[in-house]
C-alpha cells in the first residue's frame, strides 16, 4: 500500500500531525497517578469488574473457606468411627485410591498449588509491603538526604523490617475483625443449606489469609533487611589478554508503534513520534558491528508498546533489515508486549476468559520463535535436561495457534494456556564446558488492567528450571536475562510512584537463589528505562536504559557493550562500551526515517580486544 503523506505546507487549525491530549490519556510522565486512576474508577465497567472479582478472588475464596469446614467436618465425624472404619475393605479402597491419585496425579496438582501459593503472596503480601517499605525509605530519604552509604543500609533494613510490622498489625486488624463471622466445622445439614455457608466461608477465607499474610510480612521483612541495600559496581574486571571473550550489545525498551506518528503509552506527547529513533539505533547497531563484530544483541523486553500486530511487524521489519545481526539477536517478553489491555484506557478490564492476553502471549512467541527458535531449548524438568528447543515445541500446535489467530474461541484458548507458562525459562547453552549461556526469564505478573500492567512476578518453577541448567554447565558462565528490576536501584527516585508497581514482586527471594552460581553469573534487565550497573548480595545486575523513551526533542541516546569473559572459573565483566547514537543529522522524530548517516565510532573498552580473530 502507498503510504500517504501530509503537505507540510497545509495549514491546520489543528495540526493532526502534533497529536492532541488523547495521546496522554494514559501517559504517567503527562498526568499524575491520581488523575489515571481517578480515570479509571469512573470509566470502569462494572459488571465485568465484579464478573472478574467472582472468577479470580471471590470463588477462589469460597473454596478456600469451605476447606476446613468440610475437612474438620469430615474429621469430626469419622473420629468417632475410626476403629471400625480402618478395619473395613471400603477403607482400604480409599487409602489405596487417594495413594494412586498422589502418584499420578501429585505433579499438576504441586504445580496449581505453588501458582496459587505465588498468586497469593503478589496479591496479598508483597505489593503492600513494598509499598509500605518504600514509603518509609522515601520519608527517611527526604528528611535526611545526606545520608552517608552505611546510614542508608541501616535506613534500609528499617524500612524493611518498619513495613513488614505495619503489614503484620493491618493483617492482625483483618482477622479479628473477620473472626466472629467464621465457622469452621460443618456439618450434614449445611448440605441442605449451601447459600448459607458462603459468608462463613468468605470469613474463614480472609483469616486464613491474614493468618498467613502476619507471618509471611515478617519473614519478608527480615529478609529484606538481612539481604542488604543494592550498591553500584564500583570496580569492573581487568581481562587478561589472550582469554576469550564476548561482546554482548544490550539494548531494551524500544516500545515499537504501529503507526507513523502514533505515540507511546508512557510518554505521550512529551516523548517521539513513530519508530525513527529504533530505527536509527538498530542502524547504528550494525554499524558498529561490521567494525567490531558483537557476539550477541539482548533485548530485554518492551520490543512493542502495546503487543499489538502492526508493532510487532514494525519491530521485526526493523531488525530483519539486517540478517547479520538479527542471527544474533535475543530477545524476552516485557509487560508492555503481553499485560497492557488497551493503550489507550486504563480503565479496560479482560476477563481470564477473554482472548486479548492469548493473543498477546502467542504474537510474542512467534516473535520469539521467528528470531530464534531453532537457537533456544525449553527445559525439560521431569528429566532435568534441556529438553526441545522452541521451535519444536510450538511445532505440534502451530495449527491451534493460527485458528485461535483467526478466530479466537474458549476452547482453544484453554488448550494453549500452559504452553506460555512451560516455554520458560528459554535456554541458548553454551558451546563449551568454560563458554558463556543465556537464559531467557518471563518475569510478567498474571495481570488483567491495563492500569497494572507494570507487575513482575519470578515463578519458584521457572527458578527450579533455571538453577538446574546452570548445574548441568558447572563451569560456565550465564546471562540471566529478564524484563524486571530484580531489586530497587539504590539512587533516590524523583517521585513515589517510582517505587511502586514495578520492580520485581519476590525480587529478594530471586536474588537469594541467585546467590550460590553469583560468581559465574550477571543479571541483566529492562524496564525501568534507566542504566545502572550494580549488585545485590554479590549478585551482579545491569540495567539497560531506554534509548526511545526520553522526552522530545533529544540529539542522541546511547546503549552499552558489554565484554564478558571465563576467568578462573568465575564470570568477568569489563568496564562497558558506550555507543552513541545521534537523532539530529536530518532525522526527525516524526516517525520520518531518512538514509542513514555515518556516526562516529565508538572507542572500544580497554580491556577488550578489537581483534575479532581473537575470540575464536
Amino acid at each position: 500500500m502507498r503510504e500517504t503523506t501530509v503537505d507540510p505546507g497545509i495549514p491546520f487549525l489543528i495540526d493532526p500531525r502534533g497529536g492532541d491530549i488523547e495521546d496522554d490519556v494514559a501517559s504517567p510522565k503527562s498526568r499524575s497517578l491520581i488523575a489515571i486512576g481517578g480515570r479509571l474508577l469512573a470509566e470502569i465497567s462494572f459488571p465485568k469488574l465484579f464478573a472478574a472479582w467472582i472468577m479470580l478472588i471471590g470463588l477462589p475464596a469460597v473454596l478456600l473457606g469451605l476447606a476446613p469446614l468440610v475437612i474438620l467436618g469430615w474429621a469430626n465425624t469419622i473420629s468417632r468411627q475410626l476403629a471400625t472404619a480402618l478395619a473395613g475393605f471400603w477403607s482400604l479402597l480409599i487409602v489405596g485410591g487417594l495413594v494412586a491419585l498422589a502418584w499420578v496425579g501429585g505433579r499438576p496438582v504441586l504445580r496449581a498449588a505453588e501458582q496459587s501459593f505465588w498468586s497469593l503472596n503478589a496479591l496479598a503480601v508483597q505489593p503492600v509491603y513494598a509499598l509500605f517499605r518504600e514509603g518509609l525509605r522515601h520519608i527517611g530519604g527526604r528528611l535526611a538526604p545526606g545520608l552517608k552509604p552505611r546510614q542508608r543500609t541501616r535506613l534500609y533494613a528499617a524500612a524493611a523490617l518498619g513495613g513488614g510490622l505495619l503489614l503484620s498489625g493491618l493483617s492482625l486488624w483483618s482477622v479479628l475483625l473477620a473472626w466472629p463471622a467464621s465457622r469452621w466445622i460443618g456439618h450434614a445439614g449445611d448440605v441442605f443449606t449451601p447459600l448459607q455457608l458462603i459468608g462463613p466461608a468468605l470469613a474463614n477465607a480472609v483469616v486464613i489469609v491474614g493468618c498467613y499474610v502476619m507471618g509471611a510480612a515478617l519473614v519478608w521483612a527480615v529478609a529484606d533487611g538481612a539481604l542488604g541495600r543494592p550498591a553500584d559496581l564500583m570496580t569492573f574486571a581487568e581481562i587478561p589478554s589472550g582469554v576469550r571473550t564476548w561482546r554482548i550489545a544490550h539494548l531494551s525498551d524500544l516500545h515499537a508503534v504501529g503507526e507513523r506518528y502514533g505515540f507511546r503509552i508512557e510518554s505521550g506527547r512529551t516523548g517521539p513520534q513513530g519508530n525513527a529513533r529504533m530505527h536509527r539505533v538498530v542502524d547504528r547497531l550494525a554499524s558498529l558491528h561490521r567494525r567490531h563484530p558483537v557476539d550477541l544483541v539482548l533485548i530485554t523486553g518492551d520490543m512493542t508498546d502495546a503487543g499489538r500486530s502492526a508493532e510487532w511487524a514494525e519491530f521485526i521489519d526493523a531488525v530483519a533489515a539486517y540478517p547479520d545481526l538479527a542471527e544474533r539477536i535475543l530477545i524476552l517478553p516485557g509487560n508492555h508486549d503481553v499485560n497492557v489491555v488497551d493503550r489507550a484506557n486504563p480503565a479496560r478490564l479482560e476477563l481470564p476468559t477473554s482472548p486479548g492476553k492469548r493473543l498477546r502471549q502467542l504474537r510474542t512467541l512467534s516473535a520469539l520463535e521467528a528470531l530464534h527458535g531453532g537457537r533456544v531449548f525449553c527445559f525439560d524438568s521431569e528429566a532435568g535436561r534441556l529438553g526441545r528447543t522452541l521451535s519444536e515445541r510450538l511445532a505440534p500446535y502451530r495449527n491451534d495457534i493460527e485458528a485461535f489467530a483467526e478466530t479466537g474461541g474458549l476452547r482453544r484458548s484453554l488448550r494453549l494456556a500452559q504452553i506460555w507458562d512451560d516455554a520458560f525459562p528459554l535456554i541458548v547453552p553454551p558451546t563449551t564446558e568454560e563458554g558463556i549461556g543465556v537464559a531467557l526469564l518471563n518475569s510478567n505478573a498474571q495481570t488483567h488492567f491495563s492500569f497494572t500492567n507494570a507487575l513482575g512476578i519470578m515463578s519458584a518453577l521457572q527458578a527450579q528450571d533455571l538453577a538446574a541448567a546452570m548445574e548441568l554447565y558447572p563451569r560456565a558462565g550465564w546471562i540471566v536475562a529478564l524484563h524486571h528490576h530484580v531489586v530497587e536501584y539504590p539512587t533516590p527516585a524523583r517521585a513515589f510512584s517510582e517505587r511502586i508497581g514495578t520492580a520485581l514482586i519476590n525480587g529478594s527471594w530471586f536474588v537469594r537463589q541467585l546467590r550460590p552460581f553469583a560468581r559465574r553469573l550477571v543479571v541483566v534487565h529492562g524496564h525501568r528505562h534507566t542504566e545502572w550497573i550494580g549488585q545485590c548480595a554479590s549478585v551482579r545486575i545491569v540495567s539497560a536504559s531506554s534509548q526511545v523513551m526520553q522526552g522530545a526533542p533529544i540529539e542522541s541516546a546511547s546503549f552499552l557493550v558489554h565484554t564478558l569473559a571465563m576467568v578462573d572459573g568465575g564470570l568477568q565483566l569489563a568496564r562497558p562500551e558506550r555507543v552513541e547514537v545521534t537523532f539530529s543529522d536530518g532525522e526527525d522524530d516524526r516517525g520520518a526515517v531518512h538514509p542513514p548517516r555515518p556516526v562516529a565510532r565508538a572507542e572500544p573498552p580497554a580491556t577488550a580486544s578489537p581483534d575479532p580473530e581473537h575470540r575464536r
